[in-house]
């Protein structure tokens, strides 16, 4: 069994970047309030937060730009995202494609993901995206890292069987630092039988501004899917 130790209770990192332009403060004082959750107030049914009460929901771990997200959203309108991002450039982003595009099966937290799926009911998911997060390659910040055991009990909680949890990373470190946990979890399980199903995304997958850097940089993206049992 892995040593694991629960992850740590802070966010590291930069809350806000640039100075945000008249039409984007607008849009975080207009538009955010009416998709913003509340994880103070437990979400009783997670498909009721969206006007069409979808069945099928997905949760996006800090979804930095929103490009996936919106682009997710657009491409299943029959289905309900969940978008949290402690960034607020990133948040301000997101609402400017949901706006663009008129999306309106996106609700958004601004802060912690932590809070979102401890509010979030018992199997309520259909799945998580979790993209190119921080990789905190030091060894003594990677109790930072977001998919640890402990986490992956809390996301088995709300994710229902046969629900995915979507992982991409281009540092090597932290695909085997995150395999490690997955494969010593006894609530998922990593089904890839052949390179493909790591080395190719998702179909219909809609890459991001860091993936697209990651690739200029010359590092080769890993895709896993960790299964709820």
């Amino acid at each position: 069994m892995i040593d694991e130790h629960a992850p740590a209770a802070r966010l590291y990192g930069r809350r806000k970047g640039k100075k945000l332009s008249a039409h984007q403060q607008s849009l975080l004082e207009t538009l955010l309030p009416r998709l913003a959750l509340d994880p103070a107030r437990p979400i009783a049914d997670a498909a009721g937060l969206f006007p069409h009460a979808s069945e099928q929901v997905w949760l996006e771990i800090g979804f930095g730009g929103g490009e996936h997200l919106a682009a997710e959203a657009a491409a299943h309108s029959d289905q309900g995202f969940i978008g949290c991002e402690f960034f607020e450039n990133g948040v301000v982003k997101a609402l400017s494609l949901i706006a663009e595009q008129d999306l309106d099966n996106i609700r958004l937290y601004q802060g912690d993901a932590r809070l979102i799926i401890d509010a979030l009911p018992a199997r309520s998911l259909a799945g998580a995206y979790l993209l190119y997060p921080d990789p905190w390659p030091k060894r003594r910040q990677r109790k930072r890292r977001f998919l640890s055991g402990d986490m992956l009990k809390r996301l088995a909680r709300i994710v229902r069987a046969g629900g995915e949890i979507r992982f991409a990373t281009d540092i090597d470190d932290n695909a085997a630092w995150t395999l490690a946990r997955a494969l010593d979890s006894s609530d998922f399980e990593w089904q890839a039988k052949t390179a493909r199903d790591w080395r190719e995304p998702w179909a219909g997958w809609a890459s991001t501004r860091y993936e697209a850097k990651a690739l200029a940089a010359g590092r080769k993206p890993v895709y896993l899917t960790f299964v709820r049992k």
